[in-house]
């Protein structure tokens, strides 16, 4: 489990995205995926458990191109959302 941490929300219209993988490229080629996407700042690279990364970015979703636009314009809350059981 990993510890909450305590950062302010982003702005209005930006998300916060935390990629865990047990290498660096599979990290990165998540968030290469999110950023044909999304606009989004340079990310961030951290050492997680067990030797793996922790990859942070920022994604500006109202900048949204793509497949995340038809998605978001589209969306609808799901009854089944929720926390993981590793968040809070």
């Amino acid at each position: 489990m990993y510890p909450v941490e305590k950062e302010p929300l982003p702005q209005a219209g930006h998300a916060e995205i935390r990629i865990v993988a047990a290498t660096p490229e599979a990290a990165r080629a998540v968030a290469e995926v999110i950023r044909r996407c999304f606009a989004g700042t340079e990310q961030r690279s951290y050492p997680a458990a067990a030797g793996g990364t922790r990859l942070h970015l920022t994604v500006d979703t109202e900048s949204a191109a793509g497949p995340a636009l038809s998605w978001l314009t589209t969306s609808r809350p799901s009854a089944h959302t929720g926390a993981h059981g590793d968040e809070v």
